[in-house]
């Protein structure tokens, strides 16, 4: 990940913990309870560590990745539990893209 991104949110398998970023404290609890639940089943069913961050151009990156010793980390079952998420948040995911470019990065929609 590079320095230009902005991470949204984490979840940790491994610490079993979750992370959201102060910045998008005022998203609504609805969002942000939405955004907590999608990460923590991700990371229950498949294992490792979601990260979930805008690129440099704003969009939205979901961001798998694993702990090298991790043999129980569901490679195959990622793919598949990833495509699933993007499918199924997608219209929650547009609605981040187009917050953060207003709200955060404060461009103007012209």
């Amino acid at each position: 990940m590079e320095e230009n991104n902005t991470v949204l949110c984490a979840c940790s398998a491994y610490e079993r913990k979750y992370y959201l970023n102060e910045e998008f404290n005022g998203l609504p609890d609805r969002v942000k309870n939405e955004l907590q639940i999608a990460c923590v089943i991700f990371t229950e069913d498949v294992g490792g560590i979601l990260t979930i961050y805008f690129d440099e151009d704003g969009s939205l990156v979901l961001h798998p990745q694993k702990d090298e010793t991790d043999v129980l980390y569901d490679d195959v079952g990622c793919g598949l539990k990833l495509r699933q998420l993007e499918m199924e948040k997608a219209e929650l995911f547009e609605q981040m893209e187009q917050y953060y470019k207003v709200f955060i990065r404060q461009e103007s929609s012209m």
